[in-house]
């Protein structure tokens, strides 16, 4: 449901080729909207047909030619509507918190390996929303587009840093469980 909405949402920041949509998925929506190159093509003809987008003319002759799209006054109305539509947060679905909820009872071999893995993984996108941050935020860019995209990369930060905190828990914890005889 939501990804035609991500797809408006960049359109209508910047109108887009799909593979320049794609890129952009990979740089930015993609850190809390993933979806494959597939999915943004199939997207885009759906939205098309729906009347919601338009490709724009092009100079190019169009068999092979890249089309680059625009939103039009439906695709406006439609992500304004979403917006204002209230809707339930997802519940959490993590296989780790699974994995961890299972080795309580099977025991913990492996698990500290594994909880290793996702703590790395976690800094590393965490110095990333640090560095987009610093790169692209800086204190003197105050527009309200601006901060409120800033908004959403803090959500990022404090996830990673959530996660961050846990995991440094549970390896201290499952370490504990380890050494005890």
């Amino acid at each position: 449901m939501s990804l035609p909405h991500a797809i408006l949402t960049a359109l209508l920041e910047k109108p887009s080729s799909g593979l320049e949509l794609t890129r952009r998925f990979d740089r930015s929506i993609g850190y809390f909207w993933s979806a494959t190159h597939q999915q943004i093509y199939r997207e885009l003809g759906r939205l098309e047909e729906a009347g919601l987008i338009r490709a724009l003319p092009s100079a190019q002759p169009a068999r092979g030619g890249r089309k680059e799209y625009e939103v039009l006054p439906a695709g406006r109305a439609e992500l304004a509507s979403w917006t204002s539509t209230s809707m339930l947060p997802r519940p959490m679905r993590d296989p780790l918190l699974l994995r961890l909820r299972a080795a309580a009872v099977v025991g913990t071999e492996g698990i500290e390996d594994e909880l290793s893995r996702h703590l790395a993984q976690h800094e590393r996108q965490l110095a990333e929303y640090e560095a987009i941050e610093k790169r692209d935020f800086p204190p003197d860019r105050d527009m309200p587009e601006d901060r409120l995209r800033l908004l959403v990369l803090r959500a990022g930060i404090g996830f990673e840093s959530g996660w961050i905190a846990w995991l440094t828990e549970a390896l201290a914890e499952v370490r504990r469980i380890s050494a005890t005889p």
